[in-house]
C-alpha cells in the first residue's frame, strides 16, 4: 500500500535518508521490492521536530499529491532543516481519493502518526468506527482514508498517556467491529506514531501475514561491522530508523521486526515487546 520511514537520534538532515540512501524513501517510491505495490506515487508527507524545539515540541508537516521523486519542494526542505525526529511517508492510494488530506502522517498536537497497510473492507466499518472516535477530536479529522480514523482512535483511546494501550483498545475496537460485518481480516499494516522523544512502531495484522518492518541496529555496532564506510560519519551513536523495508544491502545493519511486535525506540536504545490483541 505504501511505504515509510521514522528517524531519530541526533538531529540529522532528512535528505541523507529520504533523497541519498542506497535505497532512501524516494527510491522506494519508484520502485518497492518488499512492498504490496511496486511503485508509490499517489503523493507523500514529511513530518519533523525542529532541531532547536524543546523536546517533545509541536511537528512541522508538509504534503503533496505529487509523486516524491517529482516534488522539488521536497528536496529543498528535507536539504534545508535539520531534526532530531522526522517520519517519510510515499502512498499507494488504495481506494481514498488523491489529496492532501489524505497524505501520511498526520498531526495532533505534538504527536505524528503514519501508517502502511488497510482496514478490511473500511466503507462496511467506516461508520461504526467514525462514530466511535471521541466528539472533541471528530472535528480534526480532515480526510477520508483509514488511517486518519485509526490514529483519532488511538488518541480516543488514550495515545497521549499509553501509546500501547490505546493501539491494543483501538485494534481490538477495529476487529470487534470487522467480525460484526462479517469481515474476515479487518486489520492490516505498520503503524508509527511518536511524541517528538519515542518512537513507537508498531507491526500487526488480523491474518499474521503483516507488511513488512525493519528497524537499524545501533550505529556503534554497524561501525564494527563496515569501519571503512566512509557514509557512517553522518550518524550519531544514538542514530535509529524505522523502515518498511533496509535503506542498503549491507548485511547486519537493519534487523526485522516480528509480527505481532511493537518496536520502541528511544535515548536507552530499541526494545521489542509483544503486541497481542486478545
Amino acid at each position: 500500500m505504501c511505504r515509510w520511514l521514522a528517524y531519530r537520534g541526533e538531529p540529522l538532515q532528512p535528505s541523507v535518508l529520504i533523497l541519498d540512501a542506497q535505497h532512501s524513501l524516494v527510491a522506494q517510491s519508484l520502485n518497492s521490492p518488499l512492498g504490496a505495490e511496486t511503485v508509490n506515487g499517489d503523493g507523500f508527507g514529511f513530518g519533523w521536530y525542529p532541531a532547536d524545539a524543546a523536546e517533545g515540541g509541536i511537528p512541522a508537516t508538509f504534503h503533496s499529491i505529487e509523486p516524491a521523486w517529482h516534488d522539488q519542494n521536497l528536496r529543498e526542505i528535507t536539504q534545508a532543516v535539520r531534526s532530531p525526529l522526522f517520519f517519510g511517508h510515499v502512498r499507494a492510494a488504495g481506494g481514498p481519493p488523491i489529496q492532501q488530506t489524505n497524505c501520511h502522517p498526520f498531526r495532533y498536537e505534538r504527536w505524528l502518526f503514519m501508517h502502511n497497510g488497510f482496514l478490511g473492507d473500511f466503507a462496511e466499518v467506516k461508520r461504526d468506527l467514525t462514530f466511535a472516535i471521541d466528539p472533541a477530536l471528530y472535528p480534526h479529522v480532515r480526510g477520508t482514508t483509514d488511517s486518519e480514523v485509526l490514529f483519532h482512535l488511538a488518541l480516543t483511546f488514550g495515545l497521549r498517556e499509553d501509546p500501547i494501550s490505546a493501539m491494543t483498545e483501538t485494534v481490538k475496537l477495529v476487529e470487534s467491529t470487522g467480525r460484526a460485518h462479517d469481515v474476515r481480516f479487518p486489520m492490516q499494516g505498520t503503524i508509527a506514531v511518536s511524541d517528538g522523544a519515542t518512537l513507537w512502531a508498531f507491526r500487526y495484522s488480523t491474518q499474521g501475514r503483516s507488511r513488512t518492518l525493519f528497524h537499524s541496529v545501533d550505529v556503534p555496532t554497524i561501525r564494527k561491522l563496515y569501519p571503512d564506510a566512509a557514509r557512517l560519519a553522518l550518524f550519531g551513536d544514538d542514530a535509529q530508523v524505522v523502515v518498511s523495508e533496509p535503506l542498503n544491502d549491507l548485511p547486519g545493519t537493519f534487523v526485522e521486526v516480528p509480527e505481532s511486535t511493537v518496536a520502541v525506540l528511544d535515548p536507552d536504545g530499541y526494545r521489542h515487546e509483544p503486541f497481542m490483541v486478545t
